[in-house]
């Protein structure tokens, strides 16, 4: 994904180098890399397993790992699905595609040891959470929680709050991270407040927290009113794609129109290439339909096989951007 600067909804593509001032606490349990999301357990780092069905709790060394699986919304829950490769006496490692997972924003997991035990992790961890059953919180217990939107001194957004240089802390809180009031702490600088996330393309809502007060970006002009009868501030992060024709060397024009432009029939004219047409636009997240308009006939992309119907029946090549 390239490199984007937002400082409000304002999808232009800038690729220049920032620095961020420090970072929040990692979050216990994971990171990610790139398009893969590492899960890492260090039984060192757990005091308290507790037996699943039967609630009981157990000292960390009264338990003889055997193994470790991953366990969390994302996989049902399952106890042996997601199965973690020991790396030495104390650690364990999986690797996921970040595509296996949901477009949620936010998963529950914990790890299961030997089929049977709960990992409990300690409430001051910095994303731990208080584990519910049925939509009741279990007392004593939590889950970790893990966010595709995460900081990082290479991310692809950076968000700033202008002055406010008297201010002791202002978290960042959006739909990237359920409206959490503590995981984003932004970095102080010396101009305001700034944080760099690394983000899927989406459009997103969020606000900034000031010392406990809740208030818009006063730098955005995008924004929405929320269920408070006051604002959340929009943001869309957009990701370049291209479109490709291969063959239809002998054309004169080719057009590429879908659902992103509103099927224009004139606007996006595709770049003549060696091996065809090509055509290169930032786009949000989420499901494009499109076709290709070659001397005025319209077709579905011969190389892509993945093709859906739209409302009036007509059938479209489908473009996924996560």
């Amino acid at each position: 994904m390239k490199k984007l600067i937002f400082n409000t909804i304002i999808t232009i593509f800038t690729f220049i180098s920032f620095y961020t001032f420090g970072q929040p606490d990692t979050p216990k349990g994971y990171s990610i890399e790139g398009d893969t999301v590492v899960f890492t357990f260090d039984e060192r780092d757990y005091s308290k397993f507790t037996q699943e069905h039967t609630g009981q709790v157990v000292d960390f060394e009264d338990l003889n790992v055997k193994n470790v699986v991953v366990s969390g919304e994302f996989n049902l829950w399952s106890r042996d699905h997601w199965k973690m490769k020991k790396l030495n006496n104390h650690t364990y490692q999986l690797r996921k595609s970040i595509h296996d997972f949901t477009d949620a924003f936010s998963w529950e997991f914990k790890y299961v040891i030997n089929n049977t035990y709960w990992a409990e992790p300690s409430q001051k961890d910095p994303n731990a959470t208080k584990a519910t059953k049925d939509g009741m919180l279990i007392h004593g217990i939590y889950n970790l929680k893990m966010y595709t939107a995460y900081p990082s001194e290479t991310g692809n957004v950076r968000f700033k709050l202008k002055g406010f240089k008297d201010a002791k802390q202002v978290i960042l809180a959006g739909s990237f991270n359920k409206w959490d009031e503590q995981l984003f702490k932004m970095n102080k600088t010396e101009t305001g407040w700034e944080l760099t996330l690394q983000m899927k393309p989406d459009i997103y809502q969020y606000r900034f927290i000031v010392d406990g007060h809740w208030m818009e970006d006063p730098d955005n002009p995008h924004k929405v009113r929320n269920e408070f009868d006051e604002f959340n501030s929009v943001i869309n992060i957009q990701e370049y794609t291209a479109f490709k024709l291969r063959g239809y060397t002998n054309a004169k024009k080719v057009i590429l129109a879908g659902s992103f432009n509103n099927w224009n029939e004139h606007e996006l004219i595709m770049r003549k290439m060696d091996y065809g047409w090509k055509y290169v636009l930032p786009l949000s997240g989420g499901k494009h339909h499109y076709k290709f308009i070659v001397d005025g006939h319209w077709i579905v992309d011969p190389n892509n096989p993945v093709k859906e119907y739209d409302s009036d029946g007509h059938i479209n090549s489908v473009c996924m951007v996560k």
